[in-house]
């Protein structure tokens, strides 16, 4: 699921939201998604205090995805706990250094609406193969100048 860009929202306990990527968001089921807490203390402590979250997942260059809300559990162990650690040692092999020894919880979100994101940039009647077309250019000028330059004698 994840080859965009993923946001995940949670509210603190003032009430204020704190968005924070989240790289590891899949599908768990028909009703539910997940994502790994590798590095995301104040997500999950968040979650804990108020389960309400949002999750966002864009295609940084078609510029379209979907916007998912809903209540979230904290899993640290258990059955459901195991099984998504299966899941990501399936979906993210990394050799030596499996990401599932990084995590310390898995956040499962039970989807209560599910609606589509879709760019202004689609407003002026733009297809998506020109939306597609504008961003690659867009991204490879930036790769190319992110590239150093090499002094030829």
């Amino acid at each position: 699921m994840n080859n965009g860009s993923t946001m995940s929202q949670a509210f603190a306990r003032d009430g204020i939201p704190n968005l924070s990527p989240k790289g590891t968001t899949t599908v768990w089921d028909d009703d539910h998604l997940v994502f790994a807490d590798i590095r995301s203390p104040d997500t999950v402590a968040n979650i804990r205090v108020n389960p309400v979250v949002e999750i966002n997942v864009v295609d940084p260059v078609v510029r379209k995805g979907y916007r998912f809300k809903g209540t979230a559990i904290v899993l640290t162990e258990g059955p459901l706990f195991e099984k998504a650690l299966a899941l990501y040692d399936r979906l993210w092999p990394s050799g030596d250094r499996s990401i599932t020894s990084r995590i310390r919880s898995v956040v499962l979100v039970k989807v209560e609406h599910a609606l589509p994101l879709v760019s202004p940039a689609y407003d002026s009647g733009q297809s998506e193969g020109q939306v597609r077309a504008k961003w690659e250019r867009y991204w490879r000028s930036l790769s190319k100048r992110s590239r150093p330059r090499v002094s030829r004698r």
